[in-house]
């Protein structure tokens, strides 16, 4: 399997993951959604909104490379968030549509890099103006831990408001080998 092959698993398992997240999260009233719940971000809202800062901060310091501009152009109009716990939307409807549009832009974004794209050096800045310089394999290494580490944190905050998300595993992804 190729490196692009399983940074483009990486992404269908986002995406996978997010729908059964947000698929369980809507099973909730608005007041348990937004409730505190002791997590890093407080609560699920605040947490999954966290997740989309997160990703769109990421994707607009990938989108300003030269070679990735076009493949992620759309969120190049998207505002730069403030703050990492910046709420996006008060809503999980309107949260749940962005977090679609975005799934859908990473996997049809993945799917066209090829391998010696992984090794491109993105430039970019922290959110507290301090430059780096990456290589956009390793930095989508740690783009889709991010996701899963505060997914894991969201499925916890579930259980605790009595919702089972299920099987989580990125193995249900992964290909049975052939003999």
């Amino acid at each position: 399997m190729s490196r692009t092959a399983h940074i483009t698993l990486l992404a269908r398992y986002n995406e996978w993951m997010n729908d059964k997240l947000y698929e369980a999260a809507a099973s909730l009233p608005a007041d348990e959604l937004t409730a505190e719940r002791g997590a890093f971000f407080g609560s699920l809202l605040a947490t999954l909104n966290h997740i989309a800062v997160a990703d769109t901060i990421w994707l607009k310091r990938i989108a300003s490379h030269p070679c990735f501009g076009a493949a992620l152009a759309p969120v190049a109009t998207l505002a730069q968030p403030a703050a990492l716990d910046q709420p996006l939307f008060d809503s999980l409807a309107a949260l749940r549509e962005r977090r679609a549009w975005l799934d859908h832009l990473i996997l049809g974004w993945t799917a066209g890099l090829a391998d010696s794209d992984l090794d491109a050096v993105i430039t970019y800045r922290r959110m507290n103006g301090e430059a780096n310089k990456r290589q956009l394999g390793l930095l989508l290494l740690h783009f889709f831990n991010h996701q899963t580490h505060h997914r894991g944190q969201a499925s916890t905050l579930l259980s605790q408001a009595g919702v089972d998300l299920g099987v989580t595993d990125l193995l249900m992804l992964v290909p049975e080998a052939e003999d």
